[in-house]
């Protein structure tokens, strides 16, 4: 199957087989395509929980519409971006990047400066929808990363963010709940989605061309 066959053949899965269990390889894959995504600046401001402890996922499911996926897929990814940019998480990211490289230098000091002067004072709601864009980035990332392993996913935006926040100690870490994303197989004979045609707006009126 092409990429394109793959992306055709994904849909947001509404039932999931929880006798089966995505090989882990793959779920290795789905995440170091996620880390390997583009970000803002490179900052990468946000972090991925992986939840497979079935008790919290029934915490979960609670304060999410009791959507049936977060307890019968094979992982629950968590997006979680950053409450703020802070002086030290973007100095963090520019030091990293400079140790990994090898060498220093004026240019990127410079945007390193402007960055300083510019985000930390921006205030903490407005870096964290910022960041959160980011972690979108990340999701639309790990759906065509799915679709190419064949795993099924579903994401999910339908849940309390301050509730799940709260299960999973995020605030400590100076984290926000942004979007989920369960993780398994379809469950074909009980999903009513599975077997209807995909929907798209037509490439005429999706796409315009600008000579």
């Amino acid at each position: 199957m092409s990429l394109i066959d793959k992306l055709q053949w994904r849909y947001a899965t509404k039932k999931m087989d929880a006798t089966k269990k995505v090989p882990q390889e793959k779920v290795d894959q789905i995440l170091e395509a996620i880390r390997l995504t583009a970000s803002s600046s490179g900052l990468q401001p946000y972090e991925i929980l992986v939840v497979t402890n079935q008790a919290i996922r029934e915490k979960i499911k609670a304060i999410a519409w009791g959507q049936s996926q977060i307890t019968e897929s094979s992982h629950l990814l968590v997006f979680a971006a950053w409450d703020n940019y802070t002086t030290e998480r973007i100095n963090q990211a520019f030091d990293m990047t400079e140790s990994m490289r090898n060498f220093k230098s004026e240019a990127g000091d410079i945007y390193r400066q402007k960055l300083l002067s510019t985000y930390p004072v921006r205030g903490p709601e407005l870096n964290f929808t910022h960041a959160a864009k980011q972690a979108y980035i990340g999701l639309g990332t790990a759906l065509i990363a799915a679709a190419y392993e064949q795993v099924d996913c579903t994401p999910m935006e339908g849940f309390d963010p301050d509730a799940l926040d709260e299960i999973l100690q995020l605030r400590k870490k100076g984290l926000r709940s942004v979007v989920i994303l369960p993780l398994g197989y379809r469950k074909a004979d009980e999903d009513w989605l599975v077997n209807l045609k995909k929907v798209r707006r037509p490439k005429e009126s999706f796409i315009t061309l600008i000579e």
